[in-house]
């Protein structure tokens, strides 16, 4: 693998060579925002010619017109996959893949316009690289007058930095990776409808691949707004780290031991994260802080809800 990125180096400093680029992004129900994403793929620094995007319908209502969304884009085309779950479609969008470079983001981010230009040329230039994981910048409806939810999102949400150098992954709204990398280590785990992204980059990782967080490689995400927006998202992630530890843990009684220690985790009340609020110097006054701190207590015990309904026999949630 490192003679392969050596030599595209060489090529691309040469200005010979640039790779076929596939963006893959899965939708669902976001008919929106994904239209917005997609201007924002149209018109990239990276040539034309060199880059095709794959939008994955994964069981939008009809009405939504996810098809028609698509069709209004020269370097779109669209497929579905009926299974329910962003990594079933992202596999389904890796199926028709025909380029050397394969890059992850999601309907609604908002990619910046040399976004595929700087995540190749981090590939092209890190020898045995297995992923790039770029910045993920959130932004909010209005900044004079942000809600709590919004505020908590500032501050916690997408840390790929952190996420790439201490848990060896990369969230998939902003991914960049080499197809002969999925060949080998294997694509996405289509059971799970979150996590998927933590287990595939562990995958790379463990294969003794190059992991590189880039943080002028940037698509920005709208913060979610409400507190509905929210539980659907730690729900969410609650089911996802649930699904993971189950498939991951043959042992029935670690299971279980694994499931105890987790919910006595978010049982206790967050104080260690209410204190990193409230010191927090992005969250400026007292009030936001003290806001921060209220819907950092509503996260943990609605993840402690979920997870004790999945041990009871409910499935994990898609959105």
């Amino acid at each position: 693998m490192s003679s392969l990125n050596s030599h595209n180096k060489d090529r691309l400093i040469n200005d010979k060579y640039s790779p076929l680029v596939s963006v893959i992004i899965p939708v669902f129900n976001d008919a929106q925002r994904l239209q917005i994403c997609l201007e924002a793929l149209e018109n990239q620094t990276y040539p034309k010619h060199l880059y095709k995007v794959i939008v994955v319908d994964n069981g939008s209502d009809p009405d939504e017109d996810i098809e028609g969304v698509v069709a209004k884009f020269g370097q779109a085309i669209a497929t579905s996959e009926s299974l329910p779950g962003s990594y079933a479609a992202r596999n389904k969008g890796i199926s028709l893949v025909q380029g050397d470079v394969i890059a992850f983001t999601d309907a609604d981010c908002i990619p910046a316009q040399d976004w595929i230009e700087k995540g190749v040329k981090h590939l092209l230039e890190t020898p045995n690289c297995g992923l790039v994981a770029g910045k993920i910048e959130t932004i909010f409806k209005d900044k004079e007058q942000a809600t709590p939810v919004e505020l908590f999102e500032s501050i916690t949400a997408f840390p790929q930095k952190q996420l790439l150098e201490e848990r060896h992954y990369g969230a998939t709204a902003n991914v960049f990776t080499f197809k002969s990398v999925l060949d080998r280590v294997g694509i996405f785990d289509a059971r799970l409808k979150s996590h998927g992204d933590v287990n595939w980059g562990r995958r790379v990782f463990a294969y003794g691949y190059k992991q590189v967080y880039a943080d002028d490689t940037c698509v920005a995400h709208p913060a979610r707004y409400s507190f509905t927006e929210l539980y659907k998202r730690t729900i969410r992630l609650a089911g996802g780290f649930y699904d993971l530890q189950i498939r991951s843990e043959p042992s029935v009684f670690k299971q279980n031991l694994i499931f105890c220690k987790n919910l006595i985790k978010h049982l206790i009340p967050p104080l260690m994260w209410v204190y990193t609020a409230l010191i927090d110097k992005r969250l400026n006054t007292i009030e936001d802080k003290m806001k921060v701190s209220l819907v950092m207590f509503f996260v943990r015990y609605v993840y402690a809800k979920e997870i004790i309904m999945l041990k009871l026999g409910s499935n994990s949630a898609r959105e």
